[in-house]
């Protein structure tokens, strides 16, 4: 049974956070090009990348000077094998 953290859903609830996560999925940015993709501050897409890195969802490295973001495949994977798994219950006690 995967077990998902509160923070996971939490951090999936905000649309800004989510769109973070699409721009991620086509590959690996800086904060200050996942920050020109957004009309807010760079203060505001920081607080949404350490709620998304608090939860799990993606990874930084330093490179240099810049902290580069990606995501966190594994438990990206994670969350989809637990919805497949959620609906699939809901499915089969439907049957019942």
């Amino acid at each position: 049974m995967i077990f998902i953290q509160n923070e996971v859903f939490k951090a999936l609830a905000d649309p800004t956070r989510r769109q973070i996560l699409k721009l991620l999925s086509s590959g690996d940015m800086s904060a200050g090009d996942i920050a020109r993709c957004f009309d807010m501050t760079k203060p505001s897409i920081s607080h949404h990348l350490g709620i998304l890195k608090a939860a799990g969802l993606i990874l930084d490295e330093r490179r240099g000077q810049n902290i580069i973001y990606s995501l966190n495949m594994t438990l990206v994977q994670d969350i989809i094998r637990w919805f497949f798994d959620f609906t699939k219950n809901d499915s089969e006690e439907e049957r019942s």
